[in-house]
């Protein structure tokens, strides 16, 4: 392919600083379905903060650049006809799951009707977003043949590289971060390869399937759950024991060979969701992942034994329970970060909610308005003075460590919990 333009649909926290590092060398137009969302962008502005200004400002086209010479740069759009010149599309939409855990496709799906619409003979088409092992191929090309009328490996062609964005993380940025390559021919695998190797300084490392790449990516995220639900289990046999988890795996940690992971809630768009993706896979293949599933059962109710912690706390120092008010502080599903996806800080103030508590939520990174819609919870845009009977930090956002928090509340006797383990033992009642 001597002439590559690329089209990137989805521009999102992955989406979009892939659209703009690709920009810096190639014609991009960057597709998403949200009207504001491309807007935003058009004014230099990346709410997901993953993006600055600068970086945006210096690749954004105010027309097409496959359209207008081949000249790179970014140009963004809600208008799928924008997308017809290019030869190169990937897809980084969203793969979350239902409301009982199952691999929640639609997106995806959406994305191939998208591009089957404007599909060529010769073009290649990237997916980069998680999915089970075998999804690429078996769901989205069948797509891609019916919308487009194209015959998969004859007139087009796909690959996988799945994602690794770290959200709020600005040292392991896309192009640091070392990118795993395939293609459905061994031709397309070497395309698919040779054109992130020409952006990631990290390197590339190409496997021999679609199939591979999928696995791979999936099992990331699904061994950090396990870890992690492995050392909340810790947490919860320690304090039966009075033992400090945190001491206990600092003195661990003195081993070469042992694995530094921190109890805590599991939540975002990766970890707390691709291991259902593994899992459904499995179990329809006719085996029942018993590890998998544990780890998920476990770290998904953490946030209902923090409430549970948090309430022993206050009877110990005889708070009325009902009509309580509590602070939790922190929304987003990790610290220093706007994303809101799948939080599981928001069961800890369910939780509490269950007991008759008042809780207000307090994070200076999200939007307070996002986290009213999406999780009918009430998310103060300042601390305005109220006094509480017992702080929760949720979230080690950097913001927090500053607080008093011991000044928040009530009286003396308000309970200080701390989920993330950052504060002074001397400043808090509790902590996993």
């Amino acid at each position: 392919m001597s002439e590559v333009n690329i089209a990137v649909i989805g521009l999102g926290y992955v989406g979009l600083p892939l659209a703009v590092e690709f920009a810096k060398k190639y014609p991009v137009v960057g597709f998403d379905i949200k009207k504001e969302r491309i807007d935003e962008l058009n004014q230099g502005q990346d709410l997901t903060l993953e993006v600055n200004q600068k970086s945006l400002n210096e690749v954004l086209s105010t027309n097409n650049p496959i359209k207008h010479g081949n000249e790179i740069g970014l140009f963004v759009t809600d208008d799928s006809g924008e997308l017809v010149d290019a030869n190169v599309y990937i897809v980084t939409v969203p793969t979350p799951t239902d409301k009982h855990n199952r691999p929640e496709l639609t997106p995806l799906i959406k994305a191939s009707e998208t591009v089957g619409s404007v599909l060529k003979p010769g073009d290649l088409v990237i997916y980069e977003s998680t999915v089970y092992p075998g999804a690429t191929e078996d769901c989205c090309v069948p797509v891609l043949e019916r919308v487009s009328g194209l015959e998969f490996n004859r007139d087009f062609f796909a690959g996988y590289s799945p994602e690794r964005i770290n959200p709020g993380d600005k040292s392991h940025t896309v192009t640091k971060i070392r990118k795993v390559t395939s293609g459905s021919t061994q031709e397309t695998a070497v395309k698919v390869d040779q054109l992130y190797r020409s952006i990631i300084t990290a390197g590339t490392h190409m496997v021999s399937s679609i199939r591979v790449a999928e696995a791979a990516k999936v099992i990331e995220n699904s061994q950090r759950d396990i870890n992690i639900a492995f050392v909340n289990e810790l947490a919860m046999i320690f304090n039966r024991m009075g033992i400090d988890t945190n001491e206990v795996l600092e003195a661990a940690s003195t081993k070469w060979n042992f694995l530094p992971f921190k109890p805590g809630l599991v939540g975002g768009h990766c970890i707390g969701v691709d291991p259902y993706y593994l899992a459904q896979k499995a179990q329809e293949c006719g085996y029942h992942p018993e590890v998998i599933l544990a780890g998920r059962r476990l770290n998904d109710n953490m946030g209902r034994y923090v409430a549970t912690e948090v309430v022993k706390l206050m009877i110990g120092k005889e708070h009325q329970i009902k009509g309580s008010k509590v602070l939790m502080l922190g929304v987003a599903f990790k610290e220093n970060c706007p994303d809101i996806r799948n939080s599981r800080a928001v069961d800890i103030a369910f939780e509490l909610m269950n007991y008759g508590i008042e809780v207000d939520i307090f994070d200076p990174w999200v939007d307070t308005e996002n986290v009213r819609r999406e999780y009918r919870l009430p998310c103060l845009s300042e601390l305005n003075g109220t006094r509480y009977d017992a702080i929760v930090l949720a979230v080690a956002h950097d913001q927090f460590q500053s607080l008093k928090i011991r000044e928040l509340g009530s009286c003396g006797k308000a309970v200080v919990y701390d989920v993330k383990g950052v504060l002074n033992l001397e400043d808090i009642d509790g902590r996993l």
